[in-house]
């Protein structure tokens, strides 16, 4: 029997955690101070109303209309596009590899938070006190210092992969007791920070204004709309596998229209307030959106520490502000990083009918063992090329499958019927579904992937000449090859295998979505027409 949400409330928390992860806490607060403050917040809801929300109800719908995971879903709309699902899932579990590892940095600042108090705490020892601690060289040799592992961070990446897997391990019945207390704990956490940048603060107005008043000038920057469109694809956990997977225990009353909306926006909600945070607790210690990074992973560990140590004069104060600010990182990142596991474990659980606990387990041990790459001294440089890949290149050519699969090749109109299926208050629009999916959101993709190939050309094809070039072809191009391989891989193991063979045969029986309407008519006019028979009969007796 197929897990259930037990009731609307956790859908809808469980959706809200994915989709708020640690990109909104640092990405979009950097993305902000880069992008002209409100400027970038104005673009991002545009392209989150007209691109991330039809997509976030598409893959909801059509999980719940197909009972399954990415891939079964895709073959539930054309039989031969499952490949499109499993690169999905291929590519959420590189994703979940590395993202299990920024999850163990956030514990392990957790763990020196301590740091921050002691006498020789100053910017500078602040700003290199994570890069001390992980070991990191910044390059992609293993040799020497690159080939280190500091046991700390070992123990740190151990204990985030068992709650990762401890939060999902039983189902959809385990995630809807844990969303109740991972989803608040990090707003909770937000607003006491949120506060204490708002008390005491000189420069309150300069910082609430660089966030929300728009630089005019901006919205002519054409990076600008590239970042906000990005922003609003990667925000909501669309194109990773997960939506479909939560979407498949939906119950056949559930409101998709409305939930949507409210994923949505409660994820805006979020952004704005980790945005808040980050720019009043810059400029309370005298810094400025110059000194701010796009990069999240600079601003997180590298520029916000050095705003944590000269918050106060009391050296306590400061540390128990920096646990409390990694400890929110924590919360932000373990509702993401289960339901990326999730959203993999139900569609290998769907494909090859093993028990999903078990699957689980199997999944979790072998991309935790992967992740150990990322842990040595050259873990940070391979992390970065196989960051780089799997969201600005793999995961839009997904994307962009997605959209045209559904737009051009089904019919869009069902998928919108599904959505509506049980909502009066608010339907979404045909004229807004069916534009975003055909129109908007292939070509906003495709804008997105020529954007990233040109940029590629005029590096010389490399990422960062920084790094090996053995290691770009390696960590960049091979996985991307691999992620796109996957479903011929798999669907090529099913037919050689005897028990592949089997499933094989059950799958080619399982109707796609038209093919289930056709036979769902078929019996309302077989059961019209005996109904006719038989008030035909009683007439004739």
């Amino acid at each position: 029997m197929r897990d259930k949400w037990t009731n609307r409330g956790a859908f809808i928390l469980a959706s809200i955690g994915s989709a708020v992860g640690l990109g909104n806490a640092w990405r979009f607060p950097g993305l902000c101070a880069k992008f002209g403050g409100g400027a970038f917040l104005f673009a991002y809801i545009i392209c989150m109303v007209l691109l991330g929300i039809p997509l976030l109800m598409m893959e909801t719908a059509i999980g719940r209309k197909a009972k399954g995971g990415a891939p079964k879903s895709m073959r539930f709309i054309h039989k031969k596009a499952e490949p499109i699902g499993w690169a999905s899932v291929a590519n959420a579990f590189v994703i979940l590899t590395y993202y299990a590892v920024v999850f163990a940095w956030c514990i392990l600042m957790c763990f020196v938070a301590y740091k921050f108090a002691t006498t020789n705490s100053t910017s500078e020892t602040a700003s290199t006190l994570w890069m001390d601690s992980i070991g990191a060289t910044f390059k992609t040799s293993f040799l020497g210092e690159g080939g280190n592992i500091k046991i700390l961070l070992l123990i740190c990446v151990v204990i985030a992969w068992g709650f990762i897997y401890g939060c999902i391990r039983n189902g959809a019945a385990q995630v809807s007791k844990v969303v109740k207390y991972t989803v608040f704990i990090p707003v909770i956490m937000l607003l006491i920070l949120a506060v204490k940048g708002f008390i005491n603060n000189p420069h309150l107005g300069e910082a609430l204004s660089a966030l929300f008043v728009p630089d005019w000038k901006a919205f002519g920057n054409a990076e600008l709309w590239v970042n906000a469109m990005g922003q609003s694809f990667y925000s909501l956990s669309i194109m990773m596998a997960i939506m479909f997977a939560y979407g498949s225990y939906l119950k056949d009353d559930s409101n998709i229209a409305v939930d949507s909306i409210i994923i949505a926006f409660s994820d805006l909600a979020i952004s704005v307030l980790a945005g808040i945070v980050l720019f009043t607790t810059m400029y309370q210690t005298g810094q400025t959106v110059g000194d701010m990074s796009a990069s999240g992973i600079a601003t997180a560990y590298i520029i916000y520490p050095t705003a944590i140590v000269n918050l106060t004069s009391v050296g306590a104060l400061n540390a128990i502000f920096g646990f409390v600010f990694y400890f929110m990182l924590c919360t932000l990142a373990i509702d993401s990083a289960f339901s990326i596991l999730e959203g993999i474990a139900t569609s290998v659980s769907d494909k090859f009918k093993t028990p999903k606990k078990k699957t689980t387990l199997i999944i979790a041990i072998i991309a935790g063992a992967i992740s150990i790459v990322y842990i040595t001294g050259a873990g940070v440089g391979y992390l970065d090329i196989v960051d780089n890949w799997t969201n600005q290149y793999t995961l839009i050519i997904i994307g962009i499958l997605e959209t045209i699969l559904v737009g051009w090749f089904f019919k869009p109109k069902k998928v919108l019927n599904e959505i509506n299926k049980n909502t009066n208050k608010f339907k979404m629009p045909r004229w807004w579904f069916e534009t975003s999916i055909k129109f908007l959101a292939p070509l906003a993709l495709a804008f997105l992937l020529i954007w990233q190939i040109i940029v590629l050309i005029k590096n010389g094809f490399r990422y960062n000449t920084d790094y090996n070039l053995a290691a770009e072809i390696i960590a960049g191009w091979l996985v991307t090859v691999l992620v796109f391989s996957s479903g011929f891989f798999i669907n090529l193991y099913m037919k050689k295998s005897k028990r592949g063979i089997d499933l094989s045969k059950d799958e080619d029986n399982e109707p796609t979505w038209d093919e289930l309407d056709s036979i769902e008519q078929n019996q309302v006019v077989s059961v019209d027409q005996e109904q006719t028979a038989k008030i035909e009969q009683e007439i004739e007796s």
